[in-house]
């Protein structure tokens, strides 16, 4: 995953809204070298709030990753 502080993001926007639509790349933002928030497909956040949110989507992706071989 691509990272970009949050003061560079305000100001390539446009680039980084048109890299995550078209090349499917998650960016997270960062503030101090510590990560804030990310910005991702609205295919990805549509999955996330269709399964309950963030909080849901965590702990099924956990489970999953914990349950194969």
């Amino acid at each position: 995953m691509d990272e970009q502080p949050i003061a560079e993001a305000r100001a390539n926007l446009s680039e980084i809204t048109a890299q995550v639509r078209l090349l499917r790349k998650s960016v997270m933002l960062t503030r101090r070298g510590h990560a804030q928030a990310a910005i991702v497909t609205a295919e990805l956040a549509e999955a996330v709030e269709a399964v309950g949110g963030p909080d849901v989507a965590t702990d099924l992706l956990a489970r999953t990753v914990k349950d194969r071989p």
